[in-house]
């Protein structure tokens, strides 16, 4: 029986670990796949996420491939949202405007036909957003997609996991070498997103920090999302609103910055001016794990197998179920069983 161990409890590893389980036991082969972490939900950096489907800080990741994973993931919240489950998931369909300033480019949209009602902004509606600016919005999509809040998904995917016989250990893993090679698991799945810059020496690995405000106003039934360097978006969840936020590269201050939080609430009040009677509930920082291009990509390390699941920046929840996918290929075509 194959013996997997899943390193890291964000929903890149949760996802991971359900996809190689559910699919041994659909097969009627026995598996056993703990999760192993140091921290798990309401933990997690993607805890404190809005949970918008969106890819986003990717790097160099090729086009092709996020286009792939993200479509896999939108297609399971689709999923999700037609079942009784979508409340305990946190699954909701959201209206959403993303806005650009590009003299060059229209907003980045390659995943517009994922999406649902994909239009692009006329003049007259590009007009309303610009009034009072200096710089002009020169293109935006108005679309429908899905937010699925990671402080309600994960809970929800643990469930299942565990339901289905999953295993969880909490410990943090400082030696990956010493761990492969001591440890009784054949194979590691590496979804440790940060934590692989220390673990692996992956110098390509760094934090792109992001600060929000969250707010209660469950008057705002739609997001803006301004793609400018220095945009702000506004992202409604269930309970609260997400004002954001920044990305700020190899920043590892996790406390929270009141220069960010007057750029942030006093940039989201400029798209909605009610804002400014709404009351904050709190701050927060989190550290997206940021790389050149995302890595996922297996390796041999003696008899077992390494399974490499990281750098997923921004697109956490987009790119989880997608990545999933492409963790059990990797798997199945090393037909670990044969080799054990």
């Amino acid at each position: 029986m194959p013996n997997i161990a899943v390193i890291g409890a964000g929903v890149n590893g949760v996802a991971s670990a359900i996809k190689i389980l559910e699919h041994y036991l659909a097969e009627g082969q026995p598996i056993s796949v703990t999760i192993i972490s140091e921290d798990f939900t309401p933990n997690t950096t993607g805890d404190g996420s809005a949970g918008l489907w969106g890819p986003y800080l990717l790097g160099g990741t090729p086009q092709s491939k996020v286009y792939k994973w993200s479509q896999s993931m939108h297609q399971f919240l689709e999923k999700i949202w037609l079942s009784e489950d979508a409340g305990e998931a946190g699954v909701c369909l959201l209206p959403c405007v993303r806005l650009s300033t590009s003299t060059v480019d229209s907003v980045e949209d390659f995943w517009r036909n994922i999406v649902y009602g994909a239009m692009d902004l006329t003049a007259d509606q590009l007009a309303v957003y610009n009034v009072g600016r200096s710089v002009k919005f020169t293109s935006g999509l108005s679309f429908i997609t899905y937010t699925s809040e990671p402080v309600k998904l994960l809970p929800y995917l643990m469930k299942r996991f565990l339901r289905n016989g999953g295993k969880i250990v909490r410990r943090k893993i400082e030696d990956l070498d010493a761990f492969i090679t001591d440890s009784g698991y054949d194979v590691i799945v590496n979804c440790s997103g940060l934590g692989s810059r220390k673990l692996l020496n992956d110098e390509q690995m760094y934090s792109v920090r992001g600060q929000v405000s969250r707010v209660k106003a469950n008057w705002i039934f739609s997001a803006v999302l301004d793609e400018s360097d220095d945009g702000n978006y506004i992202i409604p969840n269930t309970e609260s609103v997400v004002l954001g936020g920044t990305h700020q590269e190899g920043d590892y201050n996790r406390q929270v910055c009141e220069r960010d939080r007057q750029f942030i609430v006093n940039g989201c009040r400029r798209f909605i001016p009610g804002l400014e009677h709404t009351e904050t509930l709190f701050d927060w920082v989190g550290f997206r794990p940021g790389r050149g291009e995302l890595r996922l990509e297996s390796e041999r390390r003696g008899r077992k197998l390494l399974i490499h699941n990281y750098g997923h920046g921004g697109s956490g929840v987009t790119l989880c179920w997608g990545c999933a996918d492409d963790v059990l290929d990797l798997l199945l075509a090393a037909n670990i069983t044969s080799k054990l």
